[in-house]
């Protein structure tokens, strides 16, 4: 059962879930398999794997002292949701907004914050070029976060001119994460971000190693970026 492994798996990462949210997991996970056989989501499909490489990687992002209260937040090229969904079940109380270029997925995944009666929730058709341009959401956020969507360069230029200046930038990575990190200097730098942290994580039962990288927003990023579609990606900063 979906809902012993997701027990299973958070009780072995340090963190507790009540019955309704490990009831909304559950929904989510069956929503997650019957809408992949009509549509490419995930490669991953397998209760327990699911549970630790899609719901519990996705809460590594949680950190106490940024998720308080209805801070705003918003999920950059989130895909299948990850890690804005299970975060959003995690911490009812933030405002999330999903944003993801594939119209099919948006479909999905306002099903799913339907089904799990999620409130305070958007979901966005747009690609992060056009989205950051938008005055409804450039440097609207609290928090912008993301997971498997570019190496970290690129991802700057996506997420952090959604990112309001004292706000942070959470970004989930895997081995490469150090030098990532170091490739996106001058990024971080140019899209307006001062400090960066790095928190290691590691998920239950696994022994690769995985990491959140934290990039403060220090300043307003100028207007020239993100430049136009496809840019960032073929010619990165």
């Amino acid at each position: 059962m979906f809902i012993d492994e997701m027990k299973q798996a958070a009780s072995d990462y340090g963190i507790s879930l009540s019955n309704q949210q490990l009831q909304q997991f559950n929904r989510y996970y069956e929503l997650l398999v019957e809408w992949n056989e009509k549509m490419n989501l995930t490669a991953i499909t397998e209760a327990h794997e699911v549970a630790v490489k899609h719901m519990i990687d996705s809460l590594t992002a949680y950190d106490e002292k940024l998720f308080q209260g209805s801070v705003s937040v918003i999920d950059v090229g989130t895909g299948a949701g990850f890690p804005g969904l299970p975060l959003k079940i995690f911490c009812p109380e933030i405002r999330l907004t999903l944003m993801d270029s594939l119209n099919k997925r948006i479909n999905f995944l306002q099903t799913v914050v339907d089904e799990l009666g999620l409130t305070g929730v958007e979901c966005v058709h747009a690609r992060a070029e056009e989205g950051a341009r938008n005055k409804a959401y450039r440097e609207q956020f609290d928090l912008a976060v993301s997971r498997a969507v570019a190496r970290l360069p690129v991802l700057c230029e996506y997420c952090l001119p959604f990112v309001k200046r004292g706000g942070h930038f959470l970004a989930l990575k895997g081995m490469q994460y150090q030098a990532e990190n170091e490739e996106a200097a001058k990024a971080i730098k140019v899209m307006g971000g001062s400090q960066t942290g790095i928190r290691s994580v590691k998920l239950p039962g696994l022994d690769d190693v995985r990491a959140v990288i934290t990039i403060t927003k220090g300043m307003p990023t100028p207007k020239t970026y993100p430049r136009k579609a496809g840019t960032p990606a073929k010619n990165p900063l």
